[in-house]
């Protein structure tokens, strides 16, 4: 039997990471944590009573809106679940003495909704509020806006009719208010709009119970 002695044994250096292994997990890592706090906007709404999902405005929707904005229209617009802007932007383009909000949950959408409208010339005349919308007081708007999801529009309408001025405008896009009745309907499939002024109707009684 031949038998080693301990100078026989040869110890293997551990080879250290890489400078350039170390970099790239730290660059992976980082991506992949910035991904998920993006997305974690984009996916929290789902967990709440109403989702208000992000979805972009068609060209057709964005044109039968600005159809019942008068070119002479004054006061203020609010577009309620405002995403990326598309619409108070667009209005405000359309109409120049109105001035347009948008409030939106998705601090990015926010921030990519002041840099359009910065973009496009109408910075000054185009605000965008990162609220809950159940919270925003929507008293001081003439024209409001909706893009919403079918759950929510009769809880909405009873904000709405608690909240707007009597002569107020809806403009609802998507789904219709429940008990109003509209004055006007574009009717264009899945760009469908529907226009309410709540001066020429009595208003349903709004019970929260």
């Amino acid at each position: 039997m031949e038998v080693l002695n301990e100078s026989d044994h040869k110890t293997v250096p551990k080879r250290g990471m890489s400078t350039g292994g170390k970099v790239l997990i730290g660059v992976t890592g980082g991506v992949g944590l910035g991904l998920s706090i993006v997305c974690a906007s984009f996916v929290a709404p789902a967990f709440r009573k109403f989702c208000l999902p992000y979805v972009p405005a068609t060209t057709e929707q964005i044109q039968n809106v600005l159809n019942f904005l008068p070119k002479n229209a004054t006061g203020k617009l609010l577009d309620i679940g405002s995403g990326d802007g598309r619409i108070v932007v667009a209005a405000a383009q359309h109409v120049k003495a109105l001035k347009t909000d948008g409030v939106e949950l998705n601090p990015w959408l926010v921030y990519y909704s002041r840099l359009a409208a910065l973009r496009y010339g109408v910075g000054k005349q185009s605000r965008f509020f990162r609220r809950d919308l159940w919270k925003f007081n929507i008293k001081e708007y003439n024209y409001v806006v909706i893009f919403g999801v079918e759950q929510m529009m009769q809880d909405l309408e009873h904000k709405l009719i608690a909240e707007c001025p009597h002569n107020a405008k809806i403009i609802a896009c998507r789904f219709p208010l429940p008990q109003l009745e509209p004055q006007r309907i574009i009717e264009d499939g899945v760009n469908t709009v529907w226009f309410y002024d709540l001066s020429k109707q009595s208003r349903p009684e709004n019970n929260n119970s």
